[in-house]
């Protein structure tokens, strides 16, 4: 257990001095390429993020015998 543990914990520090890395790389960039990147992220989040809700709320909308959804749909 505590092996799984030490691993957790490089994990999130190899994923923090990634996301630390891009930043300062951002820094120097064209501002123009800047802005689509960094508009191209928060898209992605952004739908990454909605995609999580809506299927965390289509699965605890179960019907009681257990056979599916009680009709949320996925279309934008």
């Amino acid at each position: 257990m505590a092996k799984r543990g030490k691993m957790r914990n490089r994990g999130k520090a190899l994923a923090a001095l990634l996301m630390g890395g891009s930043v300062l790389q951002l820094g120097s960039c064209d501002p123009t390429v800047r802005s689509t990147l960094l508009t191209g992220l928060e898209a992605t989040a952004s739908t990454l993020t909605q995609t999580f809700i809506t299927a965390y709320f289509t699965g605890l909308q179960q019907n009681v015998d257990g056979t599916g959804s009680t009709g949320l749909t996925t279309t934008p």
